[in-house]
Order: C-alpha cells, then sequence, then structure tokens
C-alpha cells in the first residue's frame, strides 16, 4: 500500500508542477490580451483657454481667442465624426468628418472661421466657456465621456 501511495503522490505532484508550469505560462498571454484591449485610440483634452485675452467684447477675435485643444495620444489617426464637445450649460459642438493624425492638437475655437486640419470653429456669435469655471467634457460618437477638464470651483 506504501508502494501504491507513494506512487500517487507523485503522479499528483508531477500533474500539479506540469499546471503550474502551464499556468505560469498562459498568465503573461493573458496580461498581454488585456494590454491589447488597453490600447483603443486615446483622445484627451490637452488645453482650454476659457477667458480669451483682453475684452470680452464678443467680437469675433475674442470669440476665436476662446478655444480647447484636443490630442491624439496614440500614433494612429482617429475620425472624430459624431463626437461631441460641451460645456456645463448644454452648449454642444459636435464634429462632422474630422480626421486627427497621430500625436498631433486640434483646436477648437469658439467663434467664425474657415476649418483647417488644426483648428475648427463653432461658428458661435457668444462665448462657450465660462472664464470663472466650467467643464469641457468630449464624448465619442456612442455618447460615452472620453475626457474631462475642469477649472475653477465645481458647481
Amino acid at each position: 500500500m506504501s508502494s501504491a501511495s507513494s506512487s500517487v503522490r507523485r503522479i499528483a505532484a508531477t500533474v500539479l508542477a506540469a499546471g503550474a508550469i502551464v499556468s505560469a505560462a498562459a498568465l503573461p498571454a493573458a496580461a498581454h490580451d488585456g494590454d491589447r484591449h488597453q490600447q483603443r485610440p486615446r483622445v484627451e483634452i490637452s488645453r482650454v483657454q476659457a477667458d480669451s485675452p483682453g475684452r470680452d467684447d464678443r467680437s469675433n477675435r475674442s470669440l476665436d481667442n476662446e478655444w480647447v485643444e484636443i490630442t491624439n495620444t496614440t500614433r494612429d489617426a482617429i475620425n472624430l465624426r459624431g463626437w461631441t464637445l460641451c460645456d456645463n450649460d448644454g452648449s454642444r459642438y459636435r464634429f462632422d468628418n474630422v480626421r486627427i493624425n497621430g500625436h498631433a492638437t486640434i483646436r477648437i475655437h469658439s467663434g467664425h472661421g474657415r476649418d483647417t486640419r488644426t483648428d475648427l470653429f463653432q461658428d458661435r456669435r457668444d462665448y462657450v466657456w465660462d472664464n470663472r469655471s466650467d467643464t469641457a467634457t468630449l464624448r465619442d460618437d456612442r455618447g460615452r465621456t472620453v475626457d474631462t477638464e475642469t477649472w475653477g470651483r465645481r458647481r
């Protein structure tokens, strides 16, 4: 009986050791799979100039000096079609067929102007961002919050 018992223990130990080796080998693969899902496109609000320099006289020059910058932190271009940029009061800018290159930044101005690949214009006649406190919220085309930037005291 002790010979059979000893054989069973050796077989069990061998199976357990083999299981541990297989688990250890599978762990890095599973961790790598998780990394792949975390590497989805990343776009963020990188800077906000809520208070345009000079007098707030609602001139187009003043409105264009109120802006939000959005940066693509990945190396791949991302199409922002259907994405939105909103403030606390519900003002919303919807991106048309806008492509932001990898590691590039675009600036969204409140006033009027001609859109380029680095500057977009909301074509508004009034300020969007509150100088003292507000939150800029960037949402993707499914309405999911991608990033927010808050300044001043929270409302």
